[in-house]
């Protein structure tokens, strides 16, 4: 199970393109400046950490230390 409160995204990084709220909606959302940030509350059952984390080209989203 992948929880949004794991999971971080690097603004900088991040180029609004949305394949982690497309592909994951129940770990992602777009912030207000049409940015990923990942879902506090959200979790996914059949994710695994590492195909979220790879989804990003950008390579945006990591694990909380």
């Amino acid at each position: 199970m992948v929880k949004g409160s794991d999971l971080k995204v690097d603004k900088k990084k991040c180029i609004a393109c949305g394949a982690c709220v497309a592909s994951y909606e129940e770990l992602f959302k777009f912030d207000e400046d049409g940015k990923s940030e990942p879902i506090a509350d959200g979790e996914c059952e059949d994710c695994e950490i590492a195909d979220v984390l790879e989804i990003c080209p950008q390579n945006a989203i990591s694990k909380k230390s």
